[in-house]
């Protein structure tokens, strides 16, 4: 049974039933609502605030696991970084140092020229600040290695050149002399044999029977073949970079001008046409128009022992001269 209050109304002096108005009632149950529902809020705040879910768990664990695999990469990256750098060192300090190549400067291969499609998937992925920087650096050496890569490719362009130089740089004797005998006269001031007066030697005389081969000795075109007041009949044969041989007083010539020849090829024989007093040949090296002795252009054909005997017999001084 429901207990009956009862207050003192101190108007009408005597003790009167007390009524709760129904605004009252109201205004209590809301105010009991919102208590309840404040305090639902906080515990159910403490409870995900101190008491971790099984799903923030595994949160937990995937991003321990992402920040080890990021360390990892980063670690690649660093990796990758020192070689790239060991490569660019080696490309300046070794193979363009072969080449006499300009070395690259650095601000050229740090340059982002292209970057890649597949490294910048790595911002979509993901946006945290480990991402970002991994696709910088990845970015970075992307560009690196294209610009070695290019690098490497003007390097093979110049050992192309190299070898091309090599075999157009005069390297042998224009006419056969293994037993080293046919060297008559060298390069230097020689009394001449028709004008018996004293006067510059360009080249190197060889002593050889009429018709033996002449061979050009490198790679080259021949810009002139025909005869000469003094030389006779002579070949001329620019082989590039700044060298050229002259082959003089031949008995016929075999090549012709603007033909390409190989070293090694006969152009033609030898004779005593022109200036002569035997048959010989007559050759002379010249580099960048300025004729130098060609003793010093038979590596090739010749061994440590026999190049040693070829530097004195040309620098003999009694040795005959034909022109």
């Amino acid at each position: 049974m429901k207990k009956i209050k009862y207050y003192y109304n101190i108007n009408t002096l005597r003790y009167e039933k007390l009524v709760t108005p129904f605004r009252v009632k109201l205004l209590r149950i809301f105010g009991f609502l919102s208590a309840l529902l404040v305090s639902s809020t906080l515990v159910i705040w403490l409870y995900t605030k101190f008491i971790p879910k099984p799903t923030d768990k595994e949160s937990r664990l995937k991003e321990e696991i992402m920040k080890d695999n990021y360390n990892a990469l980063g670690q690649k990256v660093k990796n990758l970084q020192e070689q790239m750098a060991g490569l660019e060192k080696r490309d300046n300090e070794v193979y363009r140092s072969i080449f006499e190549a300009n070395p690259l400067p650095d601000s050229a291969r740090a340059k982002l020229q292209e970057k890649s499609k597949e490294l910048d998937k790595v911002n979509v992925i993901s946006d945290d600040a480990l991402g970002k920087t991994i696709s910088l650096d990845l970015n970075n050496i992307s560009a690196r290695i294209a610009y070695q890569v290019n690098s490497y490719a003007a390097i093979e362009k110049l050992i192309n050149n190299q070898t091309a130089k090599l075999a157009c740089i005069p390297a042998i004797q224009p006419v056969s002399n293994k037993d080293l005998t046919r060297i008559a006269s060298g390069f230097g001031f020689r009394i001449h044999p028709i004008y018996g007066i004293p006067k510059m030697h360009n080249g190197l005389d060889f002593t050889a029977p009429q018709g033996t081969p002449i061979y050009a000795t490198g790679d080259g075109t021949v810009t002139t073949a025909g005869g000469g007041t003094g030389t006779g009949n002579h070949v001329i044969i620019n082989h590039g970079y700044g060298y050229e041989t002259v082959y003089m007083h031949m008995v016929r010539i075999k090549a012709r001008e603007g033909q390409r020849v190989k070293r090694g090829e006969v152009i033609g024989w030898v004779g005593s046409t022109g200036a002569s007093t035997g048959p010989h040949c007559h050759y002379e090296v010249h580099i960048n128009g300025r004729k130098v002795d060609p003793v010093y252009f038979f590596y090739n054909d010749l061994n440590a022992e026999q190049y040693d005997r070829v530097l004195k017999l040309a620098a003999t001084g009694s040795a005959k001269s034909f022109d």
